[in-house]
């Protein structure tokens, strides 16, 4: 069957919804992870301009068609700047795909939805496709060879090539490890990082007062002396007395 290509009147008319009007996550530990893992890879790549991510963000490969669609738990785009989007209409992005996805799996999910999310992803041109089972904690990896998604055998300890993080699955949960080695942490982690950042830098700053304070202290105590000392001599001098060397 040979597919209708839009004319440009067509496609200047065709809408590309922000929303598939279905939720986010299903419950309180998907929206866990799904945050965790956009915000620390949104940490990861602060300082680099040309890389884009997103969570949730319904992602549009095929100029003309605001059917085919998916909004991925997590997507990281390298080549495309910061900002906002209301969807990531690939076309208007120097058709860069997104080269890594996460997906959060809940209850809700069918194994074939996640096939065909699977399908999606590597037929659009993902180089990264993970797939996370909280519940069951369970981590599936795929990457790309020959333009096809193959299955990452050996997921435990494995590093990504396009982002440089390593996963490590114990007998409780995943974890994800920076390239510097550092683990992704929650908010709750980040912000008891920070108050316990900013109570050593009050604590320094305050040791550091102190040490000012003592040193002026003495600086006045030795000054004191010495003028203490001149006034003397200066009184032995007025006595026509001779100082020893």
């Amino acid at each position: 069957m040979v597919q209708k290509i839009p004319s440009s009147t067509e496609t200047s008319t065709i809408k590309y919804p922000d929303s598939d009007g279905q939720p986010m996550a299903d419950n309180t530990l998907q929206f866990q992870w799904i945050v965790t893992i956009k915000e620390n890879l949104e940490l990861l790549f602060s300082e680099d301009p040309n890389v884009f991510i997103a969570g949730d963000l319904l992602w549009y490969p095929i100029e003309g068609d605001n059917k085919t669609k998916r909004a991925p738990d997590a997507m990281v785009v390298f080549g495309r700047p910061k900002g906002y989007r209301g969807s990531y209409q690939q076309w208007r992005e120097d058709n860069i795909p997104p080269q890594v996805v996460f997906e959060i799996f809940s209850p809700s999910n069918s194994f074939l939805e996640m096939e065909l999310k699977r399908r999606f992803y590597e037929q659009h041109g993902v180089e990264e496709y993970y797939l996370y089972h909280p519940q069951n904690n369970d981590l599936t990896g795929w990457v790309t060879s020959e333009k096809k998604l193959e299955v990452i055998q050996s997921i435990n300890g494995w590093v990504s090539p396009r982002l440089g993080i390593r996963f490590e699955l114990t007998e409780m949960t995943l974890k994800i490890f920076r390239p510097d080695g550092e683990p992704f942490v929650s908010f709750q982690e980040l912000d008891e990082r920070r108050r316990k950042a900013e109570e050593q830098r009050q604590m320094a700053e305050e040791q550091r007062q102190i040490a000012e304070d003592k040193f002026e202290s003495e600086q006045k105590m030795r000054q004191a002396a010495e003028d203490k000392l001149k006034k003397l001599q200066a009184k032995i001098q007025a006595m026509g007395l001779e100082l020893d060397e």
